[in-house]
């Protein structure tokens, strides 16, 4: 046994330090986070090189401290984000372990067993808050093991220098595919095919992560009230238009085409017959909340996912979900947005373990 603690923060992302930063407040609970990542900063340190956040650094902070604006950039860049987490864990003093990766959580008696690579902690309360950067979703579409060239997931993206010379297909219509397909455009030596399911949703100018988050939190009001669905960020639009995406299609370069039927050895073909030839297919297609260490507690439904109580699962009381959407709380993935259940969870953990 490496160690016993009252609460198990997995994962040293935004979500984990949120809740570190409220379990700190609580004077009478000893805790530790457990990070699989060699550095801090979470997923942010992973992201391609042109990366912005869709609000100002004053709308994009924990709670506690708010995120100092980054010179020069109204937006912040990825690692300007991984700067302030870096000092965020510095400022609290949160007893983050890392490298360490948790491979299952199992119940033991009156607590719960963490497993990891570096031996095994027992708790009497689980914060499980690995979001969903390391579980990429891929859709099953034929010819893909035909297909000769290279497939990568946003996961694998960095930088337009890697597709020099090269005819590149970025599969997707949300912010990733946009922001993507318009670093890949405005550069010469790439011939761009941009490919959507439905046509893109552009959100106006205007409006950026802030409103995302206001529309979020007045859906999950809704919804708990009862009342009517708003639709939350979904009525809005799919696309906030950050700099880099206003530049590409104002210069007419951000053009999507319907999703092709299928890969063939040297690209992509259409249900009409048509096709263009691809060296290369980034597939921009979301991703899936990255659960696997949780299998032991046989919680997840049918459909893969563990049912809640805001962010406690329901048939594990003593386990608490945190930052992977709208179901473990509004706009949890964010920011912004992660704080307020963070503090929730915490507070019902508090009082589990009276």
């Amino acid at each position: 046994m490496t160690g016993m603690a009252d609460v198990v923060v997995i994962g040293g992302g935004q979500a984990g330090l949120a809740a570190g930063y409220y379990l700190r407040r609580k004077k009478q609970l000893d805790f530790v986070i457990l990070d699989a990542q060699e550095e801090p900063g979470g997923a942010w340190q992973h992201t391609w090189d042109s990366l912005h956040l869709f609000s100002p650094a004053a709308f994009s902070s924990l709670p506690g401290r708010i995120m100092p604006a980054q010179p020069g950039e109204e937006y912040p860049d990825a690692g300007h984000v991984v700067e302030y987490l870096t000092d965020y864990e510095i400022r609290y003093d949160l007893p983050v372990h890392r490298p360490v990766r948790v491979q299952v959580v199992r119940r033991d008696g009156s607590r719960l067993r963490v497993e990891t690579d570096t031996g095994a902690w027992s708790a009497r309360a689980v914060v499980s808050a690995t979001g969903t950067w390391w579980r990429p979703f891929l859709p099953a579409v034929p010819g893909q093991e035909v297909f000769t060239g290279r497939q990568l997931h946003t996961t694998g993206y960095r930088s337009p220098a890697y597709f020099a010379g090269q005819r590149v297909v970025v599969v997707g219509g949300g912010n990733s595919g946009a922001q993507i397909a318009a670093d890949l455009a405005v550069v010469d030596d790439v011939d761009l095919t941009w490919v959507t399911q439905r046509p893109p949703r552009f959100l106006a100018d205007d409006i950026d992560g802030r409103a995302l988050f206001d529309a979020a939190t007045a859906r999950r009001r809704a919804l708990d009230e009862g009342r009517t669905d708003t639709g939350g960020v979904a009525s809005l639009g799919d696309i906030v238009a950050v700099p880099p995406v206003c530049a590409a299609q104002d210069a007419g370069l951000l053009k999507a085409q319907p999703m092709f039927e299928r890969l063939v050895a040297d690209g992509v073909r259409w249900s009409d017959g048509t096709s263009a030839p691809a060296d290369a297919v980034i597939w921009c297609t979301g991703f899936r909340p990255a659960l696997s260490h949780l299998a032991p507690l046989g919680l997840r439904g049918t459909r893969g996912r563990i049912a809640t109580d805001g962010t406690r699962a329901v048939g594990e009381p003593r386990l608490h979900l945190l930052g992977y959407g709208d179901w473990t709380g509004p706009a949890s993935a964010t920011l912004i947005g992660v704080g307020r259940p963070a503090r929730d969870a915490v507070r019902q953990i508090t009082e589990l373990l009276a």
